[in-house]
C-alpha cells in the first residue's frame, strides 16, 4: 500500500524525509511515484515524480534544500488504480476560497467513481484514481460552508469531514490526510500490515514533541525535522523514530494546527461498526 507522512509544527522546519527509506515499510516500494506539499501560507509548494524515488535529482534536491514550513504533506504511491502517470500522482491540491487544499490518501475505495453518493459537483478529476475523485467529492462538500474571506469554524469543518470519512470507510481502506492551509486533518482507517499481510487498524500513528531546546532536532528512520524550540506532530503511516507514537483508532480522524493537536473525533458506534466488529471477530 501507499505512505503518508505530515508534519505540522510551530515554527517554519525543515521536513527532510529519505524517501527510499520510508519506502522500505511498504510491501511494493515507490516505483510508482512519490509527491510532497510544503505549505507557505495560503499557496502550496508541490513536487511530485511518476516514478521511483531512488535515483530522483529532485529528491536529492529535497533532502539538502527542501523548503521551510509549519505544514508538509507527503505520500509515496503503489498503483491500485489509475496508469502510473503525474496526473494520478499525490498530494493532490486544489484551490478553493483562495486558499490550496491538499490531499492525499491510502487505500483502496473500489467502487467509488459510479457511487450515487460519491457523485461528482464543480471539482472534477484530472487523472483516473479513487483518491483524486474522492478529494473532489470532500471539496465540494466542503465548499458551501467557506466564505470569501474566512475560514469556516472548526467544528463546522470537523462535521462534514467526519461525515465523509465514515462514508469512505464503507467502500474500503480510507487513510487520508487533508489540509486547508490552516489546518492539517488525519483520518486513520485500516492498512496491509507488513508484519501478517492483513488489512487491519492501525491505519496512521502520531508523534507529539515538544521540543525546548533550540538546537533539538528529531531524527528517526528517514525523516529529520529541524530547527528544535517548538511544537510538532508527525503523523505517518507506521512510526519512523523513537518515541511515544500513538496508533490511531480505526475511524479516528484528528485535527491538527501549528505543532498542537485541536480535536480527536472518535467515529460513532453504528450498525456499520458493528458488522464490522462481527467480521473481524470471525476471522
Amino acid at each position: 500500500m501507499c505512505e503518508l507522512l505530515a508534519m505540522s509544527s510551530s515554527r517554519p522546519s525543515h521536513l527532510r524525509f529519505s524517501l527510499q527509506a520510508l519506502t522500505e515499510h511498504s510491501r511494493h516500494g515507490s516505483r510508482d511515484g512519490w509527491g510532497a506539499a510544503f505549505y507557505a501560507g495560503r499557496d502550496v509548494a508541490l513536487f511530485r515524480e511518476p516514478g521511483a524515488a531512488s535515483g530522483s535529482a529532485l529528491v536529492d534536491f529535497l533532502q539538502t534544500r527542501g523548503p521551510g514550513t509549519t505544514l508538509a504533506i507527503s505520500h509515496i504511491r503503489h498503483a491500485t488504480m489509475g496508469d502510473v502517470a503525474l496526473a494520478n500522482t499525490q498530494p493532490f491540491v486544489r484551490e478553493m476560497a483562495g486558499r490550496m487544499h491538499a490531499f492525499a490518501h491510502n487505500g483502496n475505495l473500489p467502487g467509488i467513481l459510479h457511487h450515487p453518493g460519491f457523485g461528482l459537483g464543480r471539482y472534477r478529476p484530472v487523472g483516473d484514481t479513487d483518491s483524486e475523485h474522492a478529494f473532489c467529492v470532500l471539496l465540494d462538500r466542503l465548499h458551501a460552508s467557506w466564505g470569501a474571506a474566512e475560514a469556516p469554524m472548526l467544528d463546522v469543518r470537523l462535521s462534514v469531514i467526519a461525515a465523509f470519512a465514515s462514508e469512505l470507510r464503507e467502500l474500503g481502506p480510507a487513510n487520508f490526510l487533508y489540509a486547508d492551509c490552516e489546518v492539517l486533518f488525519a483520518h486513520g482507517d485500516r492498512r496491509l500490515q507488513a508484519a501478517d499481510g492483513r488489512i487491519r487498524s492501525p491505519g496512521l500513528q502520531m508523534l507529539e514533541r515538544r521540543c525546548e531546546d533550540r538546537n533539538e532536532a528529531l531524527h528517526g528512520e528517514g525523516v529529520s525535522v529541524t530547527p528544535g524550540f517548538q511544537d510538532l506532530v508527525l503523523i505517518a503511516s507506521v512510526p519512523l523514530s523513537d518515541g511515544a507514537w500513538r496508533a490511531f483508532a480505526e475511524g479516528e480522524l484528528v485535527a491538527v494546527s501549528m505543532g498542537t493537536v485541536l480535536r480527536s473525533v472518535m467515529p460513532p458506534s453504528g450498525p456499520a461498526d458493528i458488522d464490522r466488529q462481527r467480521e473481524r471477530s470471525c476471522r
